[in-house]
């Protein structure tokens, strides 16, 4: 997917009712993942990553930085988020645990 066109969210956006369920791109501009939830807050924030599984069945919640991830919409409206993080560096991950 060509993310050039897209266009950026600014901070004020980055609430959990835009963002949970988006879906993630890694370094690779494969799918990594979709966006479970936020923890925490502030510029401290993690994104909760579903990772792995089918159709959210066996998927493993990682935590990695907000800040590791680029927010935008595409020409839809769709909200996703691009990261260097590629699909088997997420998976090696420790599991999130609330």
């Amino acid at each position: 997917m060509d993310h050039t066109n897209h266009v950026r969210l600014n901070p004020t956006e980055l609430t959990p009712a835009l963002l949970e369920g988006a879906t993630i791109y890694g370094a690779d501009d494969h799918k990594v993942g979709k966006l479970d939830h936020l923890h925490g807050s502030g510029a401290g924030r993690t994104a909760i990553i579903d990772v792995g599984g089918f159709l959210g069945i066996g998927a493993k919640p990682v935590g990695v930085p907000l800040v590791d991830l680029q927010f935008m919409r595409d020409s839809d409206g769709d909200v996703h988020a691009v990261t260097n993080w590629t699909k088997d560096q997420l998976k090696e991950m420790p599991e999130h645990r609330d």
